[in-house]
């Protein structure tokens, strides 16, 4: 620096190098990556937030056009507003199937469980061949593979081989196996710092369905 530059400046030009190395650096990374896969998304944790980003994703796909299929595998009951606006406004972008019939504690009948959650497998397999669709949203898969109501070697079988190259899965609900974890390209896990239920704060309309 001299008398003639002041500091101010000297900070401006150094950052701008920084910048422009970085840049430099960047472009050498993303010339090595490539757009060309469908991913395998786990969204999983104790924190709220699952369902939500899975639902991120696919309405950002209804924004670009693309068509997409949603398979919820235990919120049976609840009118949810993903759901009400996509089957009044998206039904040309996005199939949506509600399969489950809620959480296990409310419907007290395993078999039943087992049998709606084999069925929401068998159309989410329908769903993931069929190549109109370039994304399928399984919400609450987690909790069917975690209770044992679907074989996890076979979802992860069947993700692995029969998958189409260039369709996104994303698979949410707490406990996340380590085997779905494994092959999996992106695993995101919702940590709980705080939640209003424990304050004795219900679910409500617009931030939890």
């Amino acid at each position: 620096m001299t008398e003639e530059t002041p500091a101010a400046e000297v900070d401006l030009e150094r950052h701008a190098m920084k910048m422009a190395k970085k840049k430099v650096a960047r472009e050498k990374i993303m010339a090595t990556k490539t757009d060309g896969k469908g991913l395998i998304m786990v969204h999983t944790g104790k924190g709220k937030g699952k369902t939500t980003a899975g639902f991120g994703m696919i309405f950002r796909h209804i924004a670009h056009g693309m068509p997409s299929a949603v398979v919820q595998y235990i919120k049976g009951g609840w009118e949810t507003g993903e759901r009400t606006l996509i089957e009044t406004h998206f039904q040309h972008l996005c199939r949506f199937y509600t399969l489950g019939e809620g959480f296990t504690w409310e419907t007290q009948d395993r078999a039943r469980d087992v049998a709606m959650a084999q069925k929401a497998w068998e159309t989410s397999k329908e769903l993931i061949r069929d190549p109109a669709n370039s994304m399928v949203l399984l919400d609450e898969i987690n909790i069917a593979l975690r209770y044992d109501y679907i074989d996890i070697h076979e979802v992860v079988r069947f993700l692995s081989e029969e998958k189409p190259p260039m369709t996104h899965v994303v698979l949410t609900g707490r406990n996340a196996r380590e085997e779905l974890i494994e092959i999996a390209d992106l695993v995101t896990e919702m940590e709980l710092v705080k939640h209003p239920f424990r304050s004795g704060i219900k679910a409500q309309v617009g931030v939890e369905y």
